[in-house]
């Protein structure tokens, strides 16, 4: 693969201001505050065209090339990310161990590489500036029950939020870093966003899900994150 089919299938990563986030986990009604550093963020999830050209396979499905890739597992998308950044000349970000339930895999985001974007970072970019259950009206911004028809769409095919990511909220949800709680559910990892088979209570800026990270579902996908100081290709600046 060459260095310019990341450039065009990627889009161009999306510039994050540095903020802060409060976020909650309704579970235990408990809040917390996170500070995000500047970093970037790919406009729309991994597609399956991007997915086949870097694994030379994406997972069977009907859907087509620029729908989210999904039936991909938490350790499927680290993966992923450390063999894109090979592929651009870049450092990956990972080190990967042979940990069952994944709990020995060590990110170290100065290395200039693709990765996961924490949780923090996730709904921090979501909102992108603003405060309520979601970034706009969601038959504009999102596929869902109502209006999906119960499959996966193109990526950027509805209203993107106010820092030009698209499908922040529905078509499919969207991997993370971050355990969910290690203290009552072990290397479950975080996802976000809501899928096309939700209802709209579940596809909110604040919902978040797990799974274990050797776990893949219909409608769970991951979206690229990038040191801020890279290029479109991810290549350091």
């Amino acid at each position: 693969m060459s260095a310019e089919t990341p450039r065009r299938a990627i889009g161009e990563m999306i510039e994050i201001p540095a903020g802060e986030i409060v976020l909650r986990d309704e579970g235990t009604k408990t809040d917390w505050t996170v500070e995000v550093g500047a970093f970037r963020l790919a406009p729309y999830p991994v597609t399956r065209e991007l997915y086949a050209a870097v694994r030379g396979e994406a997972p069977v499905s009907p859907a087509g090339p620029r729908t989210p890739v999904t039936e991909v597992s938490w350790q499927d998308a680290v993966r992923f990310c450390n063999l894109l950044s090979r592929t651009a000349g870049l450092a990956p970000c990972y080190t990967i161990g042979d940990d069952p339930d994944a709990e020995d895999v060590v990110c170290d985001e100065t290395a200039g590489g693709y990765r996961l974007p924490t949780e923090a970072e996730w709904e921090y970019a979501c909102r992108a500036g603003t405060s309520g259950i979601r970034y706009g009206e969601l038959d504009e911004i999102a596929w869902y029950r109502a209006n999906s028809g119960g499959q996966v769409h193109d990526v950027a095919t509805r209203t993107p939020n106010a820092w030009g990511l698209y499908d922040m909220i529905g078509n499919v949800w969207e991997w993370c870093w971050d355990l969910y709680d290690p203290r009552v559910y072990g290397p479950y990892r975080v996802f976000r966003g809501g899928g096309a088979d939700d209802r709209q209570w579940s596809c909110r800026a604040s919902s978040r899900r797990k799974s274990h990270p050797t776990l893949r579902i219909d409608d769970l996908g991951f979206r690229l994150a990038l040191h801020p100081g890279a290029d479109a290709t991810g290549r350091r600046t």
